[in-house]
């Protein structure tokens, strides 16, 4: 089992990948974990704490292997709203309880939870289900998430 130990820079994109490795996003936030390729191999990631893997990240193994990180599709409650008050209180009390939140136009996605879908419609917004890769902010000091 190779060591993963280096997430290749933004100017690596263009790197070409040899494998694939696809996980939710509960395991892309773990700095040191066994993995397995989607192709069946293994490896072991050991990579720096406070950064999670995002879809297209690529890392380097020791042997030079190149692996493309693939966001998994998860069941995600997508809440919305046209009035951008009742989205901005949706995303505050989310928040407020530490949920990751991936903000959309006009929507935030969460990964599903009944509780928080019922709070949130509570403050009026519509919440519907949805499967799909989750990227969610990364943080005011972390690595955000761009359109």
């Amino acid at each position: 089992m190779d060591a993963v130990r280096r997430v290749t820079s933004h100017a690596d994109a263009d790197v070409p990948w040899q494998a694939v490795l696809t996980l939710p996003f509960e395991r892309r936030v773990k700095s040191r974990q066994r993995a397995v390729l989607d192709d069946g191999g293994e490896v072991h990631l050991d990579l720096p704490r406070g950064r999670a893997l995002r879809d297209g990240d690529r890392l380097r193994a020791e042997d030079g292997l190149v692996i493309l990180v693939r966001a998994a599709a998860e069941c995600l409650s997508q809440a919305a709203s046209d009035e951008p008050l009742s989205l901005a209180r949706a995303c505050y009390h989310l928040g407020n309880r530490h949920v990751p939140v991936q903000i959309e136009v006009g929507a935030v996605a969460y990964l599903a939870d009944h509780v928080l879908d019922a709070m949130v419609r509570q403050l009026g917004l519509c919440v519907t289900a949805r499967t799909g890769p989750f990227e969610p902010e990364g943080g005011a000091y972390g690595h955000h998430h761009h359109e």
